[in-house]
């Protein structure tokens, strides 16, 4: 996850027939979800270098926003601990009542922590709001398919999607535009100050906050009104606390100051405190991958430029693709933290291939300064070319300024490029990959579920969050109907198409795979629970021992 537009648009897919599909959910009981009441005892501290963008749901698409929304907010389809896999939260059940509706029923009684009813019209007016406000750092281009909501009562919700048998719909709803917010607070054609939302007590999910201090001090305290799927929360009272650097982050947690560090310790340190008495270091399966972006007008060669020539840009992209040393920067700066990535869908994901290993570099994995030298000759590219190469030092760890000077030096080792690499705050950062204003630039990304199709269509269609200026009309119609295409095979055999489209275009050159990490102090449980392929970490599945 990371920004979004959606302004009216897409193709439409190849369309699956008019048969219904036969997807059902219905909220499932007993076990630790569908709960209702306060949490359990105690106090946590939760550490992290991640930042909040904004609380409103429309307005940002990064983890550490999104990491407050989910103990927050309530989500109509939510994935219960341990599952990658979707089930009904506030919702009763959620089914396709045709081929183009998919129709939610809420469950009776909810309400929002300030009193205020949560129903259908709040549903209605979350998505409503969402993609009327299209905010250029927010996750909107997740609809879509969309084409309309209606809340025909209180307690049903039927979304109008644009292709039949959509099969992403169900996981998006539990996606960073999942959030339901009170239409009593917030602002439908503006995103919603974060202090107006909390002095508002604006809050559905698990946890309501009770104190906020942006980017500093978050205090949640168990909402005893939430009915979703996560039940109860084992600790009644969570802080958490922002830290600007990671060395301070893991000293606290090392001295016993905070009870569990999550995002983002160094490699070295996540290394040095698995030998630490005092604390336990926990792996999850991991979705976030590490990529290059591409401005397709600003970067050397490109549309706005007065050399303009797509030739020679995709020569210089290539010439990236075939110099980077993905082992070495996994290596040398993430001590095995990160694996090398060889596509645009992470290994372990059906339909994952590895287009970009066969293409670029050596054929196994490594680079090739031979090939990159012969095609940016063969493009007529003069070398060495000039680059700039923006990254951030904040939001993606620590570690980001070693990674960026390794690849720097791993792209001016062959006198084929001169990089002129620099470095932007994180809220700063997000204004301007927007702006055009970096030709190339790091991003991260976070998935928001575990599918192929969140690695697909957020980045490469027409209208995408990355707003690079990158299309492709061939993979903008690929995309769209993979994900109306019931039939798992054929899915499959589309996504892994996709991928070897985009590795010869390089709108983007990811790079690296890696893991969850958490740090607790001995005796906090849970965290194993919570680092799962939903990817989501929930406050509320963490307690002392």
């Amino acid at each position: 996850m990371s920004s979004v537009s959606t302004g009216g648009r897409r193709v439409r897919a190849a369309t699956a027939g008019l048969a219904v599909t036969a997807l059902t959910l219905t909220a499932c009981g007993g076990g630790d979800g569908g709960g209702s009441g306060g949490g359990g005892g105690g106090t946590l501290t939760i550490g992290t270098t991640d930042k909040i963008v904004t609380l409103d749901p429309a307005g940002s698409y990064d983890n550490g926003s999104f990491t407050v929304m989910t103990q927050v907010y309530p989500f109509l389809m939510n994935t219960p601990l341990g599952s990658p896999d979707v089930q009904p939260d506030i919702a009763q059940s959620a089914e396709f009542t045709a081929p183009t509706d998919y129709t939610v029923m809420l469950k009776p009684g909810l309400t929002f922590a300030n009193g205020h009813a949560l129903t259908s019209s709040d549903v209605k007016f979350s998505f409503d709001r969402m993609v009327a406000i299209n905010d250029p750092n927010g996750p909107a281009s997740l609809l879509y398919d969309l084409a309309g909501v209606d809340a025909p009562d209180d307690t049903t919700v039927v979304f109008h999607l644009k292709n039949p048998d959509d099969q992403i719909f169900p996981r998006i709803l539990s996606s960073n535009v999942g959030p339901i917010v009170d239409e009593e607070v917030f602002d439908p054609a503006a995103l919603t100050p974060d202090q107006d939302i909390v002095e508002a007590d604006a809050f559905a999910g698990p946890y309501k906050i009770t104190n906020y201090d942006q980017n500093n001090l978050v205090s949640y305290e168990a909402n005893p009104d939430y009915q979703g799927l996560l039940g109860a929360p084992k600790t009644q009272n969570v802080n958490a606390k922002y830290y600007a650097d990671a060395s301070n982050l893991k000293l606290d947690v090392q001295e016993g100051n905070i009870d569990v560090a999550f995002r983002s310790l160094t490699a070295t340190d996540i290394d040095d405190l698995r030998g630490n008495d005092g604390v336990e270091v926990v792996d999850g399966p991991g979705g976030e991958i590490r990529y290059i972006v591409f401005n397709f007008n600003t970067q050397p060669y490109g549309a706005t430029q007065p050399d303009a020539d797509p030739a020679k840009a995709l020569a210089v992209r290539q010439a990236v693709a075939h110099l980077l040393d993905r082992q070495e920067i996994a290596d040398q700066v993430y001590k095995g933290t990160y694996t090398p990535l060889y596509s645009f869908v992470p290994e372990g994901l059906t339909g994952a291939v590895t287009p970009l290993r066969d293409l670029y570099g050596d054929g196994n994995g490594g680079p090739d300064p031979d090939k990159a030298a012969q095609v940016l000759q063969t493009a007529g590219v003069q070398t060495p070319v000039q680059l700039s190469l923006q990254y951030n030092p904040d939001h993606y760890g620590p570690s980001s300024g070693d990674e960026y000077a390794l690849i720097k030096d791993q792209l001016e080792a062959t006198g084929l490029f001169q990089v002129n690499l620099q470095s932007t705050e994180w809220v700063q950062y997000q204004e301007d990959r927007t702006a055009d204003v970096y030709p190339a630039y790091q991003l991260g990304w976070f998935p928001d579920y575990s599918d192929a199709d969140t690695y697909l269509t957020p980045f490469f269609l027409t209208d995408n969050f990355l707003a690079n200026h990158y299309s492709n009309q061939q993979v903008n119609d690929l995309i769209l109907q993979q994900a109306t295409t019931a039939d798992p095979a054929q899915r499959t055999a589309l996504i892994e198409q996709i991928q070897q489209l985009e590795a010869q275009d390089l709108s983007t050159v990811p790079y690296l795979q890696g893991a969850q990490v958490a740090v607790v102090r001995t005796g906090v449980q849970g965290a194993a629970d919570t680092l799962d392929p939903s990817f989501k970490f929930r406050y509320g599945a963490l307690s002392q021992g």
